[in-house]
């Protein structure tokens, strides 16, 4: 009867909550020092018309003016010397022997993306799928920008992010990059996990939109249900301007 009773309230609880309440937006507050940017694979093979991926993200790219947004956000942080921080996505071809893979990491490896020759070897990274986008190389190449070791299928899981945001004393993160429902979003959930604050630019990422649905749209509901708070562009690069 204890049981029958406690369920009754939880769903009087969650049904006065679904009858029109809004989901709170916590916020999160920029601290210099504590606070940094994060990039998701801001390469060529999502982000470049010659890239692998183009011909199904290059519609949402072009629709939330991804490739400017993140160069402004990119701009503004280094104007105030706010950590950055990049999470690439490389293959190697040990990768391709794995015996078992999801749906998009079994695409990936078929078309190639973000293939390198070897992990200690750049002979033909220039201007591949996997390099950097031209215009942001000023950026992540100018000897301050930390460049964490591959995340290898979406989250920071498989890669050393965590610990050098943690090294730095960073504990909120503003995320952009791509691919918004893959590994924009995996990064957004882990770094929840761990406990740090989390705010998403909505407008600095874009995702696959294909037959089976739009990864972007589905992105956007669960930035919103996760995230501390969801910005665009315009109000993270005003607020990171403000705060220092």
């Amino acid at each position: 009867m204890k049981y029958i009773n406690s369920l009754v309230c939880v769903v009087l609880v969650v049904g006065a909550a679904g009858a029109g309440a809004q989901i709170p937006d916590p916020g999160m507050v920029i601290v210099p020092g504590r606070t940094a940017l994060l990039i998701t694979d801001p390469q060529n093979d999502f982000l470049h018309p010659d890239g692998v991926a183009w011909g199904v993200v290059g519609n949402s790219v072009t629709e939330n003016n991804t490739i400017e947004n993140i160069e402004s956000l990119f701009k503004v942080a280094k104007d105030v010397d706010m950590p950055v921080f990049i999470s690439p996505h490389y293959y190697y071809p040990a990768d391709h022997a794995w015996k078992f893979e999801g749906a998009l990491e079994m695409l990936m490896h078929n078309i190639g993306m973000f293939d390198r020759k070897d992990a200690l070897d750049t002979h033909g990274l220039h201007g591949s799928g996997a390099d950097w986008l031209a215009r942001y190389k000023p950026y992540i190449n100018d000897g301050s920008t930390v460049v964490s070791s591959p995340h290898k299928i979406y989250g920071p899981e498989t890669n050393d992010l965590i610990l050098q945001l943690r090294k730095q004393g960073i504990d909120k993160v503003i995320l952009a990059g791509m691919s918004a429902n893959l590994c924009t979003e995996s990064h957004m959930r882990e770094l929840i996990e761990q406990g740090f604050e989390v705010v998403v630019v909505s407008d600095g990422t874009a995702a696959a939109q294909v037959q089976e649905g739009d990864g972007y749209q589905a992105a956007l509901i669960n930035f919103r249900f996760i995230a501390n708070s969801v910005w665009n562009t315009e109000q993270a690069v005003h607020r990171i301007r403000n705060s220092y």
